[in-house]
């Protein structure tokens, strides 16, 4: 058992109440301590990837409880890099909070983003599908109060519509817990990998249903149509750095899909078999058509980014549906590319509304800092729609040969073509709309342009577009981890195996020991 485990979750938990409690008057002492807990998230993040690179499945058993009794987080190569990407991400969010000095802007800014990051890192480690649903409502309630910060009439509105859309999910979670726990007695993750396949034929109605209602609770949570109707708005609305953070919570569905459906609920056999890859298959080219169809008719340019994170969420469902470990591949490839390109987007939205009235696409007078951001803003678009050489465009092509073989790969190619010239067509005419034909339009003298964009702002953009520089560079080496990571949750014996039979260890799949 390793304790490093547990603290990318208590470090967040610890600084939060600290944060409210003796440092609600200090602005500057918040600043301190949330880069301090981001930057210590990286490093435990390294080093716990590091540590599951070859193989291993780490443990903790909260209280020293045995599973399936006790409560258990479980590390492995997927886990670990999820938090790891989590970690980067809020390191770079944070830095641009506080150089657009968003922070001061409402109360308790720190400490909800310290909760966010909690909820954010047990949903990728814990081992109990209860305690899923505890991480996702952590989530709820932190993400509802960073989406309102700084107030608004239209970000109240659009965070109501969230929370509400997520407490129908929330309600789903629960009977679907309930209908697990009746058929297995059990939640443990690695338990019930066991358990579901010794249902006899004859009564698999109800591991049937919860197989069903925790697919729709996921599809929320990653914005599937026709379960995506809260993004739009909620992103749109919500501050800029806050839905760069938000990048990453539909990750969080597309994980929860990943790992239940690999490892409770595989495709291939017991009584769930082939139950859900064809739906999950339609509803992802659906997601693609209309996230790409709503980038194009967008007429303002945050909810153009919104539809162009629904349009990325179904590139990625579209490989996880494949059930392959080829498939999986490509999927946490794209979805490490998304999340940072989205992010990189939001984050340039941001930094355009603070010189313009409004976001609306249509010419006017050039923004403060015309040049960089709209150099920045070319590179995250060229990312986004999937365009060479960036990873966006990596990404697709491993999302297309992955569907080879498969039944739907004329579908397939037809909407991740097709979407991608549509995604090419919009970003395209945002950007020469936004800075090309402001160009030719002088500034009224009775109107203030603004501020520029503070030099830590454009660090952190920077920043997100260096690493999709790095996740192209480097392809190689990520997809081969990515294939590394598929392979293990195909061939979960190692997992199950050390959580259920080798309490107090670490395990490897080649020797059974531990470091």
């Amino acid at each position: 058992m390793t304790h490093w485990l547990i603290v990318p979750i208590i470090l967040p938990a610890i600084l939060a109440p600290f944060i409210v409690l003796a440092a609600r008057y200090h602005i500057g002492i918040q600043r301190v301590f949330s880069l301090v807990g981001v930057s210590a998230q990286i490093v435990l993040g390294l080093a716990l990837m590091w540590q599951a690179s070859d193989g291993t499945v780490m443990i903790y058993q909260l209280g020293d409880w045995a599973a399936p009794f006790g409560i258990i987080l479980v590390g492995d190569r997927l886990s670990t890099m999820m938090v790891l990407l989590t970690a980067v991400l809020a390191l770079l969010v944070m830095l641009y909070t506080i150089g657009s000095r968003w922070d001061e802007r409402g109360r308790h800014f720190h400490a909800l983003f310290q909760f966010q990051l909690m909820g954010i890192m047990g949903a990728f480690l814990t081992g109990d599908i209860f305690n899923l649903f505890v991480f996702f409502e952590v989530l709820l309630i932190a993400s509802y109060g960073l989406m309102i910060h700084g107030g608004g009439n239209a970000r109240l509105r659009a965070g109501t519509q969230y929370v509400l859309f997520n407490l129908v999910g929330s309600t789903l979670f629960l009977f679907a817990l309930g209908a697990i726990y009746a058929e297995t007695g059990t939640l443990n993750m690695a338990d019930l990998a066991m358990r579901v396949q010794m249902v006899s034929p004859d009564a698999t109605v109800g591991i049937r249903l919860a197989a069903v209602l925790l697919l729709l609770v996921f599809a929320i949570k990653a914005a599937i149509v026709p379960l995506h109707v809260w993004l739009p708005s909620s992103y749109a609305e919500a501050p800029g750095p806050v839905a760069a953070l938000f990048a990453i919570m539909t990750k969080v569905g597309a994980y929860a899909i990943i790992r239940v459906y690999t490892l409770i609920f595989p495709p291939d056999h017991g009584p769930t078999a082939g139950m859900h890859d064809y739906w999950l298959m339609v509803a992802a080219l659906a997601t693609v058509a209309l996230g790409m169809i709503g980038v194009l008719a967008a007429k303002k340019l945050d909810r153009m980014v919104a539809f162009a994170v629904i349009g990325s969420m179904g590139m990625v469902m579209l490989a996880i549906s494949l059930f392959t470990p080829q498939g999986i591949a490509a999927a946490l490839y794209y979805m490490v590319h998304s999340t940072l390109a989205a992010a990189s987007l939001f984050l340039i939205v941001d930094m355009v509304k603070d010189s313009r009235a409004n976001l609306r696409l249509q010419a006017t007078w050039p923004v403060a800092g015309a040049v960089p951001t709209a150099a920045l803003f070319f590179m995250a678009a060229i990312a986004m729609a999937g365009l060479p050489p960036l990873s966006g465009f990596l990404g697709k092509l491993l999302i297309l040969d992955a569907s080879f073989g498969n039944g739907s790969v004329v579908w397939i190619w037809s909407f991740v073509l097709i979407g991608s010239l549509i995604s090419v067509v919009a970003f395209g005419r945002a950007g020469s709309t936004l800075f090309w034909k402001a160009r030719s339009i002088r500034m009224p003298e009775d109107v203030d342009p603004g501020p520029a964009p503070s030099t830590l702002s454009y660090v952190a953009v920077g920043g997100l577009l260096g690493l999709l520089i790095a996740h192209t560079v480097f392809a190689g080496p990520v997809t081969a981890y990515t294939t590394s990571i598929a392979e293990q949750l195909f061939a979960p014996d190692a997992y199950i195996t050390n959580v259920l039979e080798t309490p107090g260890k670490l395990s490897t799949p080649a020797d059974g020991g531990g470091h």
